[in-house]
């Protein structure tokens, strides 16, 4: 008899395995004609509640990543098969009220010279984040073959916040990840025009860095603090929290915090 698994995110018994990232990020194959974007899906074991009864976040998270305007096209032929098919069975608020708030339409500029219909709101971030941890939890448990038990921080590319500190800490993450290659564990993801990831080795600290890539645009930077790890002291991080302007050097590029207004004319 086999050994009794672990949900992967919590302590109670696997009923069932759950795809990570879920499987309705995936293109049917009714829908690509016969191209196969679902390979060597990965799975890991989960109890009933952080799988079968998490479906209308899955639904949610393949609706908010697939639409993204820089989305290649296979995400944006996903959102205009699976994704319309899913939104024509909602209410007619369902965008405004799950998806996007203060929800509008917009028109920009197509590559033809003619004008794209697109949806403009603030994304229903909270959600949002609690899906894609959920990924990093199952990512983890794929990679390591244990569960993982501390703390979750994540920064998301493409949402353009409100906050200048931390969109360039969205720039700073991403060229960090690009530098520092020897940390990098390999590309991995079977059908990376879908979904691709890398993890970062633990650091001397314990802290493991991770990337994940969908639709080849929207991207989502974590680190995983274990319960038994000690977050390093950051002088830099530090004076950034506490309002100092700050330049972090990585590489050849300068990353600005905290920057000073000339109001000189």
């Amino acid at each position: 008899m086999g050994k009794e698994q672990k949900c992967y995110m919590c302590s109670k018994v696997a009923t069932s395995r759950e795809h990570v990232p879920p499987l309705c990020l995936f293109p049917e194959n009714k829908d690509t004609k016969g191209i196969d974007f679902r390979k060597n899906l990965i799975t890991v074991p989960s109890c009933d509640l952080h799988n079968s009864k998490k479906s209308t976040d899955d639904e949610f998270l393949m609706l908010s990543l697939s639409g993204l305007i820089k989305s290649n096209p296979i995400g944006t032929f996903h959102q205009l098969t699976k994704g319309n098919r899913a939104l024509r069975r909602k209410n007619k608020d369902f965008i405004e009220k799950e998806i996007l708030r203060n929800h509008r339409y917009g028109k920009i500029p197509s590559t033809n010279g003619k004008f794209r219909i697109v949806s403009i709101g603030n994304p229903n971030i909270e959600r949002l984040l609690k899906c894609l941890k959920h990924i990093a939890y199952g990512l983890f448990r794929h990679e390591f073959d244990r569960k993982f038990v501390g703390e979750i921080r994540v920064i998301v590319e493409f949402i353009e916040y409100n906050d200048e500190n931390r969109q360039t800490l969205k720039k700073f993450l991403k060229r960090r990840f690009e530098l520092e290659e020897i940390l990098n564990l390999g590309v991995k993801g079977a059908n990376p025009e879908v979904f691709f990831y890398e993890f970062h080795k633990p650091d001397n600290y314990g802290l493991i860095g991770l990337r994940t890539v969908f639709y080849g645009a929207a991207e989502a930077y974590f680190s995983f603090i274990d319960e038994n790890s000690k977050e390093p002291f950051n002088l830099g991080m530090k004076l950034i929290e506490g309002g100092t302007h700050t330049i972090i050097q990585l590489g050849e590029e300068e990353f600005e915090f905290n920057k000073i207004c000339d109001n000189k004319k």
